[in-house]
């Protein structure tokens, strides 16, 4: 199926009634805007500064290099249904440089120093607001599923955003140790709920993590597109059941949806 017809034709899909529909984070509900680069070595800056402060005698431009190195390192070892968090990262880093005792406390700080840098490249998406608003009247219940290696970071941008009041149930990967499309991380959402897969969509802008994952234990997946760079021609390998460019599409889509199989 193509992306075209996959756009055109959703209608005609036979559906259980949706009752639930969970969200990815970033790049669908936020997105980033700047170029990442720079606002990691400041992100980089401002963690070595509460390590330095806290009395480890670190050289910042050897750390910073040899940190970035390290963490590519280790999340490229990273097996696809494993988190590893960078509070465990920075850890092991820090123990391998020498630190082998740092508190937790010096660690948790300097991770929220660094990431109230990296939190300012994200904003939130201007039709998000008024599509949960519209979600919610309509009575459908929402939730959150995130691939992150900080569950407190997530945690921060949904409060920073005010999007906390519109969902009962986020679910984080650094949280529960198993990363998106493992199926184990969407039965978290599930058990929480309490209704069928069928009964439940899964928005989200990364086929191999939403879509896959919401295919494989049988939700309802949404491609969302306009953070995403979609080939030009021939078949995408994992297929979503509907495709949008926008949030303020699900409302329709999912009334059109329910109509049909009414």
């Amino acid at each position: 199926m193509s992306l075209e017809n996959m756009e055109e034709g959703y209608n005609s899909a036979i559906m259980t009634e949706f009752k639930v529909v969970l969200f990815d984070l970033g790049s669908t509900l936020i997105y980033s805007k700047d170029p990442w680069p720079p606002i990691y070595k400041r992100a980089d800056g401002a963690l070595i500064e509460v390590l330095q402060q806290a009395g480890l005698p670190i050289n910042s431009t050897s750390f910073s290099s040899e940190l970035g190195t390290f963490l590519d390192s280790y999340y490229a070892a990273r097996l696809d249904s494993v988190e590893k968090t960078t509070f465990t990262a920075l850890l092991q880093f820090l123990e391998q440089q020498g630190f082998p005792r740092t508190p937790d406390t010096i660690l948790r700080e300097a991770l929220e120093a660094m990431y109230s840098i990296t939190q300012q490249n994200w904003y939130i998406e201007l039709d998000a607001i008024p599509a949960l608003q519209t979600l919610r009247q309509q009575g459908y219940r929402l939730g959150i599923v995130s691939n992150t290696s900080d569950d407190q970071n997530v945690q921060t941008l949904i409060d920073r955003w005010e999007l906390r009041p519109f969902f009962e149930s986020i679910v984080t990967s650094a949280a529960c140790g198993i990363r998106k499309p493992d199926r184990r991380i969407f039965q978290i959402a599930l058990d929480h709920f309490k209704v069928s897969p069928e009964q439940i969509v899964m928005v989200g802008d990364t086929l191999t993590a939403d879509v896959l994952g919401a295919n494989q234990i049988g939700m309802y997946s949404v491609w969302i597109t306009r953070r995403v760079e979609i080939p030009e021609e021939g078949e995408l390998t994992i297929q979503p059941q509907a495709v949008i460019s926008g949030l303020g599409e699900i409302p329709g889509l999912l009334a059109d949806i329910q109509a049909d199989s009414g």
